[in-house]
C-alpha cells in the first residue's frame, strides 16, 4: 500500500479548484475600472500628453496596482467576508481559492505594478503608487477598518490618489488641479459608502466592523451624509471655477451636485421602513453616477483638447 494512503486530510496534497475567474474577482474589477478612469483624468490634466505607449503602460501599471490592492484586501479580510452576506461568495471565503495563493498573487502583482510604472514613466509616480497600495492595505484594511468608524473618512485617501498618480506618471510631479480631483474623490467616499452602510448595517454588525451606523447610529450617519454632500457639491464645481474644466463641466457638476444634495436631504428626512431603504439605495447608486459623470466630462474635454493640438 502506498505511503500516501496513511496521510490524514490535513497532510494530503490539496488540489486548487480556483478558476481564472476567481483570480479576476480578486482584482475587484469594478473598483479597478474606477481607478483607471480617475487616473486617466489625472493623466490628461498634464500640460502635454505623454507618448501613447508610456500612457498605456502607466494606466496598465496603475490598474495592476489597484488589482493588487483588491487581492491583498480580500486575503486579509477573508474572515470578515465569510460572515457578510454581500461578500461570502468571494473566492477565499467560498473555498475556491487558498488565502496563501491570494497573498502571493497580490504581492507579485503589487511589485510588478510599481516597477512597471517606474520604468515606463518615472519613479516618483511609482513611489506614489506604492504608497497608495501601502495605505489601502496597511493603514485602511489592517488598521482603520477594524478599529474606528472613521475608517472610510481616512481610508478614502487611498481611493482618491489615482488622479495624482496619473498626473505624476505624465509629468513627474503633482499639481493643484490633480489635488482638486483627489479632494473630490476624498469627500465623495464617505457619503457613498455610508449610504451602503445604512443598507448593510446588519452585515457590518455581524462582522464586527465599526461602520458609522453601527457605532453612532443611523440618525448620525444620515446627518453626516448630508453634511458631506453639502461640501461635495461646491467642491465638484471647483475644476470649472478654477479654470481647468469648461463651462459644460460647470453645468454638469452644478446639476449633479444639486441632485446629490436633494438625495442626501431625502436620506436625512426618511428614517423609517422601506422609504428609508429606498432613499439610501438611491443615494448610493446616484453617487456612483455623480462621480462618473464629473470625470467623464474631464476625460472627454481633455482628450478633445489634445486631439485639437495634433
Amino acid at each position: 500500500m502506498s505511503d500516501a494512503s496513511y496521510l490524514d486530510d490535513d497532510q494530503a496534497p490539496r488540489i486548487s479548484v480556483a478558476a481564472p475567474s476567481d483570480y479576476f474577482a480578486l482584482l475587484k474589477p469594478r473598483v479597478m475600472s474606477l481607478v483607471i478612469f480617475t487616473a486617466l483624468a489625472g493623466l490628461l490634466l498634464a500640460p502635454a500628453f505623454p507618448h501613447p505607449l508610456i500612457a498605456f503602460a502607466s494606466l496598465l501599471a496603475i490598474a495592476a496596482g489597484a488589482g493588487a490592492s483588491g487581492a491583498l484586501n480580500m486575503w486579509y479580510d477573508a474572515d470578515l467576508d465569510a460572515v457578510m452576506t454581500r461578500t461570502r461568495k468571494r473566492p477565499i471565503p467560498a473555498g475556491r481559492l487558498d488565502a496563501e495563493a491570494a497573498l502571493a498573487f497580490g504581492l507579485v502583482l503589487a511589485t510588478l505594478s510599481v516597477f512597471t510604472l517606474g520604468y515606463a514613466a518615472n519613479w516618483f509616480a511609482a513611489a506614489l503608487l506604492a504608497f497608495t497600495i501601502f495605505f489601502y492595505i496597511v493603514i485602511y484594511t489592517m488598521w482603520l477598518k477594524r478599529s474606528t468608524p472613521l475608517n472610510i473618512v481616512i481610508g478614502g485617501a487611498a481611493g482618491a490618489l489615482p488622479p495624482m498618480v496619473g498626473f505624476a506618471a505624465a509629468t513627474g510631479e503633482v499639481s493643484f488641479a490633480s489635488a482638486i480631483l483627489f479632494a473630490i474623490i476624498f469627500v465623495w467616499t464617505p457619503p457613498h459608502f455610508w449610504s451602503l452602510a445604512l443598507l448593510k448595517s446588519d452585515d457590518y454588525a455581524r462582522a464586527g466592523v465599526p461602520m458609522l451606523p453601527n457605532v453612532a447610529g443611523a440618525g448620525r450617519t444620515r446627518l453626516e451624509i448630508l453634511l458631506y454632500s453639502l461640501v461635495l457639491a461646491p467642491l465638484g464645481v471647483a475644476p470649472w471655477a478654477l479654470g481647468f474644466a469648461s463651462a459644460a463641466y460647470g453645468v454638469v457638476s452644478i446639476g449633479c451636485g444639486l441632485a446629490l444634495v436633494a438625495l442626501a436631504v431625502a436620506v436625512f428626512r426618511k428614517r423609517d421602513g422601506d422609504a428609508a431603504q429606498r432613499a439610501a439605495r438611491r443615494m448610493f447608486f446616484f453617487s456612483i453616477v455623480y462621480l462618473f459623470l464629473l470625470f467623464l466630462v474631464i476625460v472627454v474635454e481633455r482628450t478633445a483638447h489634445f486631439f485639437a493640438l495634433i
